[in-house]
């Protein structure tokens, strides 16, 4: 596909630096106006962070399922528009590794006893409604503190959202041995990029079972926080906008203020401080930086 002056669409996004969604969905000249297909975005996105392998004919007919009266080809320009279709073609790209699909780890969260931080690492991806568009939240917590010590909000749900949330988590700790990471086995996590990258630091790759939230109840919870306290009470009008307020939850809101039931009604960061402090081990609790 071509536009002016003989530039693809990929190079005029690779120079504009947007993604390809907001290319298709935004009219250089024109402010936004409402969208009226932001309901059905939104059940689509919900479909697609539930069944990461779900491709545009399964995601149609389980809306089909939940009582929407939806067209296919409508669900397809919708779904490139989100950035979505990339991810189900990346999914099945065959790469210098024999293998033809993504490795899937076993559970190995499920039998840890959690005695102090940087033992489990839980990650996850949401996605995140504004105002005239979509975009997506990886994060990972330290399972011991419940603090978010990595995360990444962008537009595209490519490998490179949760790569740079993990990224951010290692400069940020102490790599302990027998460190676990654990997460789903959505593609973004299953890359070889990111298993790689956790290998290269000697970190344990775990996933959850088929079917199973309860095996990441941790990042589940968070979701819901997250959720109910911070984006229900607000309106992001764009992406700029969701960059100013969700870190300022996560960092100085959620690590540092908010009291959290699980560690006895403190905030995850007074916690490892705590901890700190009865075990002796000043790198358990390194301080985050903003």
């Amino acid at each position: 596909m071509k536009a002016g002056r003989g530039l693809t669409i990929k190079r005029m996004v690779e120079l504009g630096r947007v993604s390809r969604s907001g290319f298709y969905r935004f009219d250089a000249g024109h402010a936004p106006g409402p969208d009226a297909d932001m309901d059905l975005r939104d059940a689509i996105q919900r479909v697609a962070l539930e069944w990461p392998s779900y491709g545009r004919p399964r995601i149609t007919k389980e809306l089909r399922r939940r009582g929407s009266t939806v067209n296919p080809k409508r669900i397809y320009r919708l779904m490139r528009e989100d950035n979505l279709l990339c991810v189900r073609k990346r999914k099945f790209v065959v790469t210098t590794d024999s293998n033809r699909t993504r490795k899937v780890y076993p559970n190995l969260a499920r039998q840890m006893a959690l005695t102090g931080v940087d033992q489990l690492w839980v990650a996850d991806i949401t996605y995140i409604r504004l105002q005239h568009e979509f975009v997506y939240l990886a994060v990972i917590l330290d399972a011991c503190s419940r603090r978010v010590i990595g995360w990444a909000l962008d537009r595209t749900l490519e490998d490179d959202l949760a790569l740079a949330a993990l990224r951010m988590a290692l400069a940020r700790r102490t790599i302990q041995p027998a460190l676990v990471h654990h997460s789903d086995h959505r593609s973004q996590y299953a890359s070889n990029d990111y298993t790689g990258l956790l290998k290269d630091h000697g970190i344990d790759i775990s996933m959850s079972r088929k079917a199973n939230p309860w095996d990441n109840a941790a990042c589940e919870s968070f979701m819901k926080t997250l959720n109910y306290e911070e984006v229900l009470r607000n309106e992001y009008p764009d992406l700029n906008e969701a960059l100013t307020s969700i870190p300022d939850f996560l960092e100085k809101v959620y690590n540092e203020r908010r009291l959290h039931s699980a560690l006895g009604y403190v905030p995850p960061a007074e916690f490892e401080a705590s901890l700190a402090a009865r075990t002796g081990n000043d790198g358990a609790s390194r301080r985050l930086s903003l």
